[in-house]
C-alpha cells in the first residue's frame, strides 16, 4: 500500500467533500472505462456466438470468416445477419449475442430507399442517428472520445515530464543555464504552432503520433515557467537550507523536498491540461488538419453539424452535448482539485 503524507490525506478528504468535483471525477472515470471497453458495448462484432455446440468470442478475437458459420463467403462474418439467420430457425440451439450498439465507428449502414444522414432510431439501433456517410454517431462519439482522452493523457505526461524537468533545473541551477533556456523559450513562444501543423499537414498525412509530437514540441513551455518560479521560491526555504547543511545532494533536495512542495501546482493544472488537449485535437480535426478520415473524431462530427444544421439536427445536438458535458466535468474537477490543494487551506511541507 502507498503511505501517503498526512497532508496529502487531508487534501484528498477535502477533495471528496467538494461534491460537484468529486461526482464529476467519478463520472469522468466511468467515461474513460467505457471508452476502454468500447468493443463490448459498441461494435459490429458479436460478443458470443454459439454454433454447432462450439462457442466463439469474436469481440477481441481474430477475424472469423463467414464460412465458419456455414455462410458462403470468405470475409469477416456479418454478425447482425448471422443473428437474423439463427433467429429464423428457432429449433436450432445456435445463437448470437450482439453488443447493445451493433455497429463500429467505421461501418456505413446504408438503405436502399434513402440517403444518410439518418435520424435516431431505436429500431435500427442507431440511438443517436448516423452521419452523412451512414456511420453510427454514438459509436463515433465513444471511439472519438477514446482517441481524444488518450491523446490528452499522453500529451499531459509528455509536457509534464519535459516541463517539470527543465523548469526545476532552471530554478534550481539558475545562472547561465536559466538565461539560456529563457531565451530559447522566448523564441519558441513566438512560433505559431498552428501554422506549423498546417505546413506539416500539407506535406505529410498527419497521424496520432505525428500530431502528438508536434503538440509536445510547442506545449511544454507553460509548465516550465510555473516550475521555474516555484523552484526559485522553494529552494530558498529553511527546510532546503537545512537539508543542504545536513549533506543532502542536489538530486535528493529536488526529488525529496522541492518537487513534493510544488505538488499543488502540478496537480492543479492536470484537469485543465486534459481539457486543453481535447479541445486542441477537436479544433484541428474541425479545421481539417487533424487525424485523417475515417478516424472517429469529434472535430469531424462538429464539422458535419455545421454542414447539416437543420436537416440533421441530431448530429449537432450529440457532439455539442458531449463536448459541453466532458469539458464541464473537467472544469469542475479542476476547480475542486485547486480548492483541495490550496496552500491557504493547509500547512505546507516543511
Amino acid at each position: 500500500m502507498f503511505n501517503f503524507n498526512p497532508l496529502t490525506i487531508k487534501q484528498i478528504r477535502r477533495f471528496k467533500t467538494i461534491k460537484r468535483g468529486y461526482i464529476s471525477f467519478i463520472i469522468f472515470c466511468m467515461f474513460i472505462l467505457i471508452s476502454i471497453i468500447a468493443e463490448l458495448l459498441v461494435s459490429n462484432r458479436a460478443l458470443v456466438v454459439k454454433y454447432n455446440d462450439t462457442y466463439y468470442f469474436p469481440a477481441y478475437g481474430d477475424i472469423i470468416p463467414g464460412k465458419v458459420f456455414g455462410l458462403d463467403y470468405e470475409y469477416e462474418t456479418n454478425y447482425r445477419d448471422l443473428a437474423k439467420i439463427f433467429s429464423s430457425a428457432p429449433e436450432s440451439s445456435n445463437f448470437v449475442v450482439l453488443p447493445p450498439v451493433p455497429y463500429n465507428a467505421f461501418e456505413n449502414d446504408l438503405k436502399d430507399d434513402a440517403f444518410p444522414p439518418f435520424a435516431p432510431s431505436a429500431t435500427d439501433k442507431h440511438y443517436l442517428g448516423t452521419d452523412k456517410t451512414g456511420r453510427d454517431i454514438l459509436a463515433r462519439l465513444i471511439y472519438g472520445f477514446r482517441i481524444a482522452i488518450f491523446f490528452s493523457l499522453i500529451l499531459l505526461f509528455s509536457n509534464y515530464l519535459i516541463g517539470i524537468s527543465i523548469g526545476c533545473l532552471m530554478g534550481f541551477i539558475g545562472g547561465k543555464f536559466d538565461l539560456l533556456f529563457q531565451r530559447i523559450i522566448e523564441i519558441w513562444t513566438n512560433i505559431p504552432y498552428l501554422y506549423a501543423i498546417i505546413i506539416i499537414s500539407s506535406i505529410i498525412i498527419p497521424s496520432f503520433f505525428s500530431l502528438l509530437i508536434i503538440m509536445v514540441i510547442f506545449n511544454w513551455i507553460n509548465m516550465t515557467w510555473y516550475m521555474r518560479t516555484a523552484t526559485y521560491k522553494e529552494k530558498e526555504r529553511d527546510y532546503v537550507l537545512a537539508a543542504r547543511a545536513l549533506g543532502a545532494g542536489n538530486t535528493r533536495i529536488i526529488f525529496k523536498h522541492i518537487i513534493p512542495n510544488t505538488i499543488s501546482i502540478i496537480v492543479t493544472f492536470i484537469p485543465f491540461s486534459i481539457s486543453g488537449g481535447i479541445t486542441a485535437l477537436t479544433a484541428l480535426d474541425y479545421l481539417g488538419f487533424g487525424l485523417p478520415a475515417p478516424s472517429p473524431s469529434w472535430g469531424q462530427l462538429l464539422s458535419e453539424a455545421s454542414e447539416f444544421t437543420t436537416s440533421a439536427w441530431w448530429i449537432g445536438v450529440s457532439i455539442i452535448s458531449a463536448l459541453i458535458l466532458v469539458l464541464t466535468m473537467v472544469t469542475f474537477i479542476g476547480e475542486a482539485i485547486r480548492e483541495a490543494f490550496d496552500p491557504k487551506m493547509h500547512t505546507t511541507y516543511e
